[in-house]
């Protein structure tokens, strides 16, 4: 995928493709605002990031909103290569390589590396613009459907 300018304004993301989610639930919907772009490999997930998101008065966006991103990322290359059955994740190491700032798009794109009859296992970046932010890798698990 071609780097999105950190900078970017919300004109020049839809222009690409890039759409606004509405009508999450729970702590998701509490992070956003999410932005979604479906590729030919599944869903890259970006993040807008605003004031809500960042370390108290210094300008850098909290970890754990990486992470965040990273979990939603990566589930949604997961997501796809499951073709939309539910799953978990199990676990999640995500390595901070530099800081997120305030009013900059970040995003995530995952890339399945191996799967089994119950086991989805991911890697991925999160990226400002050509910058890498942060590098991870997660299990998930496939839940049986009911």
């Amino acid at each position: 995928m071609t780097a999105i300018a950190a900078d970017i304004d919300d004109q020049t993301l839809q222009s690409l493709g890039w759409k606004e989610m509405s009508g999450g639930f729970g702590f998701t919907e509490l992070a956003g605002p999410w932005w979604v772009r479906h590729t030919d490999s599944g869903r890259v997930m970006g993040l807008r990031l605003g004031e809500q998101h960042g370390n108290q008065h210094i300008g850098t966006v909290h970890g754990g909103v990486l992470m965040t991103l990273a979990d939603n990322g990566l589930g949604a290359a997961v997501s796809h290569a499951i073709d939309g059955l539910h799953c978990v994740t199990i676990s999640l190491q995500t390595q901070f390589v530099s800081a997120a700032k305030v009013g900059e798009f970040i995003y995530c794109e995952g890339e399945v590396v191996r799967r089994t009859k119950s086991l989805v296992f991911v890697r991925g970046f999160i990226l400002a613009g050509d910058r890498t932010v942060a590098s991870a890798d997660g299990i998930w698990k496939v839940l049986e459907a009911r």
